[in-house]
């Protein structure tokens, strides 16, 4: 692979400028992507030509560049979540329907829960969730607690020894209390959390198998924090099982995380900055969602 004179391969480059594209900034200009790459303008201005030229950006009048359409074709062919979405969405979208909330999808991915689906209904709670990609710390919402108690031993025990950051009064921070918070998710097969992250919401999560009993994924919905919020637990479960029972027909693979090593993940985040967004984009193309200005 050709070098430049610095060391750095031409494929790092592209990473790092397809990298810069953050979630709550998808269409930013050639300028700003050379401050966030750390690449001169003469170089991105090139790059960016060229992936304009191949369809893998967009760019308008301005110079504003976003993700092209020819990049979503290419994610979208191998996703690894694509089969979990499409068998997943139906049972959702009635789901959502039926209790008028907001419903999710999520995968783990290191010590975090990736939300590759999110249904939204009309005069739904507010969530923090800004759509498909989003992230939350596994010990901090429902849906990755779930995820975390059906997780590998090894992921369990790096989570548990810290750092639990809170993201709010509720966040279980103490080790021995979240161990025994993943216990009684196993024991009921659920995790009710209300005001978990919003004193005003509720978030409900279950876990979804494939082939072999695996926990795949979590399904999770966000509901008003009332006295009829329990009441959601057992329309979630049965959900969960509809889903379930679909993946092992279809022998739905088990999502891979880029590691399994949170430690590792975590520190890759610190380390390559805006690396991140791009493995959460990954799963808004894979879901046919392109970002325009």
């Amino acid at each position: 692979m050709a070098r430049y004179s610095n060391g750095e391969s031409v494929f790092s480059r592209l990473a790092r400028l397809l990298e810069a594209f953050e979630d709550d900034s998808p269409v930013i200009t050639v300028s700003e992507l050379s401050k966030r790459t750390g690449l001169s303008l003469p170089t991105v201005s090139r790059m960016v030509s060229e992936l304009v030229e191949r369809g893998w950006l967009q760019r308008d009048a301005d110079r504003r560049v976003w993700i092209g359409l020819r990049m979503w074709e290419l994610v979208s062919r191998a996703a690894p979540t694509r089969d979990l979405v499409r068998t997943s969405v139906p049972f959702m979208t009635e789901l959502s329907a039926r209790i008028g909330q907001n419903v999710h999808l999520s995968v783990r991915q290191g010590s975090e829960a990736m939300f590759i689906e999110t249904l939204s209904a009309p005069n739904a709670v507010q969530t923090v969730l800004r759509g498909p990609g989003s992230r939350l710390p596994l010990h901090a919402c429902a849906a990755g607690l779930v995820l975390l108690a059906y997780g590998p031993p090894a992921v369990q025990e790096t989570v548990l020894a810290g750092p639990l950051p809170a993201l709010s009064a509720r966040t279980v921070t103490e080790p021995n209390a979240l161990r025994a918070l993943l216990s009684e998710i196993r024991r009921t097969g659920a995790a009710f959390c209300p005001g978990l992250i919003d004193p005003a919401n509720a978030a409900i999560a279950v876990p979804l198998r494939s082939t072999g009993r695996e926990v795949v994924a979590a399904l999770s919905a966000i509901v008003p924090n009332t006295d009829a919020a329990r009441a959601m637990v057992p329309l979630l479960r049965t959900t969960g099982a509809q889903i379930s029972r679909s993946l092992a027909a279809r022998n739905t693979p088990a999502w891979q995380p880029d590691s399994e090593d949170p430690q590792e993940s975590e520190g890759s985040r610190h380390s390559a900055g805006p690396a991140r967004s791009l493995r959460a984009n990954a799963s808004v193309f894979a879901l046919g969602r392109v970002a325009m200005p």
